[in-house]
């Protein structure tokens, strides 16, 4: 059994390469218009390359192309984003977003309901703050 449904399936078949870039647009357009310095000041100030970080990593995880390790390396997610202070508040307004995007976009709801699950392991298992704003071990 795997541990995400999203292995169940070939969501990249099944999307394709275009849905992936165009989720990952329409979800930075958000997180580029948020006001909140905390938030706002995880992501790079160039909005392409943040774009195209994770819809490469999106494609690669949901079985495509390796075109994030191809040109960045392994994902290694949890050390690229262990400089930041991540609070479940963040985590829940990153879902939030990535939620609005997916049903923007027009994903699927099997597939919506697949690539929520991921996200919200992922964007919770990315958290290093704990309730009280001190840094996790």
């Amino acid at each position: 059994m795997n541990k995400f449904s999203i292995d169940d399936v070939n969501l990249y078949e099944q999307l394709g390469h275009a849905k992936f870039v165009e989720l990952s647009t329409c979800f930075y357009r958000k997180v580029y218009a948020d006001t909140e310095p905390s938030f706002r000041g995880m992501f790079p100030k160039d909005m392409d390359s943040a774009i195209q970080n994770q819809y490469e990593f999106f494609i690669e995880r949901m079985h495509g192309p390796e075109l994030y390790s191809e040109r960045k390396g392994h994902p290694a997610l949890r050390a690229r984003h262990e400089r930041f202070a991540i609070t479940k508040a963040h985590a829940e307004k990153w879902l939030t977003y990535m939620r609005q995007a997916m049903v923007e976009v027009g994903i699927p709801d099997d597939a919506r309901a697949r690539m929520d699950e991921f996200f919200t392991d992922v964007a919770h298992f990315l958290r290093n703050v704990d309730e009280d704003a001190t840094a996790s071990p």
